[in-house]
């Protein structure tokens, strides 16, 4: 079993998110900026007026390294690591893992698009090759 992240009302909406199919993303009601881990202030410009919204759940691989070494059981070696850029902001960015692909076909700039794994009652946001 993957370790699983503490509900709070901040994090909630991301990681419950994928059960209607949505990623979600904190966003600030005045900068108007993106931002991810969610959080009660805007690391922009400090406003209190943040929450979560849906984004398209496509972007970019920037940055991966392919594991060989599987130190827990649920995780099949070799797999992914990535940090994945957001289409909708430069900078906005998280680290998950690449699915449905074999690990030496991804590169670097890769179209990625999210999909969910469910377990219990979070829905852990993951990315695979994008069809177009």
């Amino acid at each position: 079993m993957r370790k699983l992240p503490l509900l709070n009302a901040e994090t909630r909406p991301f990681w419950t998110g994928g059960e209607v199919g949505e990623l979600r993303m904190h966003r600030c009601d005045d900068c108007r900026r993106y931002f991810h881990p969610p959080a009660p202030v805007c690391r922009d410009c400090t406003s209190v007026k943040v929450g979560p919204v849906p984004v398209s759940g496509r972007g970019r691989v920037l940055t991966f390294t392919i594991n060989r070494q599987a130190w827990t059981p649920e995780l099949a070696d070799p797999y992914v690591v990535a940090i994945v850029e957001l289409e909708e902001q430069e900078g906005l960015r998280f680290l998950s893992n690449i699915v449905n692909c074999p690990a030496e076909a991804v590169a670097i700039g890769m179209p990625v698009s999210v999909v969910f794994e469910r377990v219990e009652d979070v829905w852990i946001p993951l990315f695979e090759r994008a069809t177009s």
